[in-house]
């Protein structure tokens, strides 16, 4: 498990890290959220003993990452995939990193196998794509079989067969009850990823929980409702204590009451649908509503800027 406990960084004026505490449990993908510049990439390297916390502290199953005797024994991480030297091949870099931990050459070639990159174990780093990097990165985050991953922007320059097997090899080293922290600004490959969350603004702690916990808290979940008699059922729903807004297409938007109640609702009133349908948030909006009022950096949107753009020609 990772305990982070009140880690506060700065960076000479900037609080990268405010007073931060959360857990990573064990046997779950925990999914580490949060805009640019929150502090994700900070606190990670707090974790790992390259930042030093100016308060605070984190730990890996109760030590701090300097005292493990056999660091990559006990936790792996991909922070940046291209911090290898490129004149090195794949197999000798890992080769050197195994050689600090008493990690066994077998367990070179096993790794190479496991992540896809057999055909160009020794070839240099220095001609391997984004994707290729990323993969040795995870490479060597699993050499030395540790029980506690941490993985920044893992999925960075895969095709989407690299993602699906980063999505089922995270999931796996899970299952097997590791502990696995992940960070991403893809919030659809999230929500299929991740069972946990830890979600971060400005340095601070903003939620912790479950995925779907997450999204029933901070995104507006509806049921879309169609019938030919929308003005009665608007009434008699607005009278249950629901939220009702009329949608251009002519259906009716229903919040604060389930399918069920509004079925029952139109059986009891002999009103007939021709639609009754749940409509599930996604991560992406929970997100963005529940980190609104801690994004530094907004563009402009896209229909402005046309606008703008066309008016001025």
């Amino acid at each position: 498990m990772i305990d982070v406990r009140g880690v506060t960084k700065r960076f000479k004026d900037t609080v990268a890290v405010d007073s931060l505490s959360f857990e990573v449990p064990t046997g779950v993908v925990t999914g580490f959220l949060g805009p640019n510049g929150s502090g994700k990439s900070t606190t990670m390297r707090i974790i790992m003993g390259l930042d030093h916390a100016d308060s605070g502290e984190a730990v890996i199953n109760g030590v701090p990452y300097h005292q493990l005797a056999q660091p990559l024994r006990e936790v792996g991480a991909l922070l940046e995939a291209k911090a290898i030297h490129p004149g090195r091949t794949a197999f000798n870099h890992l080769w050197y990193l195994a050689q600090t931990n008493d990690i066994a050459r077998r367990r070179v070639s096993e790794v190479i196998e496991l992540v896809g990159l057999t055909q160009v174990a020794h070839k240099r780093v220095g001609k391997f794509s984004l994707g290729m990097g990323q993969r040795l990165g995870i490479a060597a985050a699993l050499l030395g079989d540790p029980g506690t991953l941490l993985f920044d922007e893992p999925i960075n320059g895969l095709d989407p067969e690299g993602i699906l097997w980063v999505r089922n090899l995270l999931k796996g080293l899970a299952a097997e009850g590791r502990t696995v922290f992940v960070s991403s600004h893809l919030m659809s490959e999230m929500a299929l990823t991740a069972d946990h969350l830890v979600v971060i603004g400005r340095g601070r702690l903003i939620s912790t929980g479950s995925v779907s916990d997450f999204i029933t808290t901070n995104a507006n979940q509806y049921v879309r409702v169609r019938t030919p008699r929308t003005d009665e059922l608007a009434g008699l729903l607005v009278a249950q204590g629901a939220r009702v807004q009329r949608e251009d297409d002519g259906s009716l938007a229903v919040s604060d009451l389930s399918a069920e109640q509004i079925g029952v609702t139109c059986g009891n009133a002999g009103i007939f649908l021709y639609e009754l349908s749940p409509q599930s948030a996604s991560l992406e909006e929970a997100f963005m509503e529940m980190t609104r009022e801690s994004v530094d950096y907004h563009g402009h949107r896209v229909d402005e800027d046309v606008a703008t753009s066309t008016s001025g020609k």
